[in-house]
């Protein structure tokens, strides 16, 4: 079997599925409907598109490169350039995903008695809440202390703060 025969036999079901996938949970996200494991997905998800993406090309880099010798071949592909350089820039815009990770820094820092009362509840309920997942903390610990201490991850001790049911 030719070489490229044979990267087409997975590489374009790859590209196809991962693209359904992506432009899904893009979709999804999109519409901040993202609830579970969307993001996640979406994020490991495109590596497994750009291996696929990868194969597709080089199981057809003679269209591709013959498209690429087209007027609409270069335009293309320079208007996403473009679109991706201005991407790095914020272009005096606030985003939440810029806002995100300062503001998980900040929660991850933040003593248990600080983060009790954006919670809704007190510094002795939240203590009971960890206590009750078999985690010993006291209130001027922070998340990150706690996750040091216990070996747990961060993001489970944020979700036991503040996703109690």
């Amino acid at each position: 079997m030719p070489k490229t025969a044979s990267l087409r036999r997975w590489a374009t079901p790859l590209t196809i599925g991962a693209f359904l996938l992506m432009a899904v949970t893009g979709v999804v996200m999109f519409f901040e409907a993202d609830h579970g494991l969307t993001t996640v997905v979406h994020q490991w998800f495109s590596w497994i598109f750009i291996l696929g993406a990868g194969g597709h090309i080089a199981a057809n880099s003679r269209p591709f490169v013959n498209y690429l010798k087209t007027r609409g071949g270069q335009a293309s592909v320079a208007a996403c350039l473009l679109v991706l350089a201005a991407s790095f820039f914020s272009w005096g815009l606030v985003t939440g995903p810029q806002l995100e990770r300062p503001i998980e820094q900040s929660l991850i820092e933040a003593p248990l008695s600080a983060l009790a009362p954006l919670t809704g509840t007190t510094a002795e309920a939240l203590l009971a809440r960890l206590k009750a997942e078999g985690i010993a903390a006291n209130a001027g610990q922070s998340v990150r202390d706690l996750a040091r201490a216990t070996g747990i991850g961060e993001n489970r001790l944020l979700g036991i703060v503040f996703l109690a049911e």
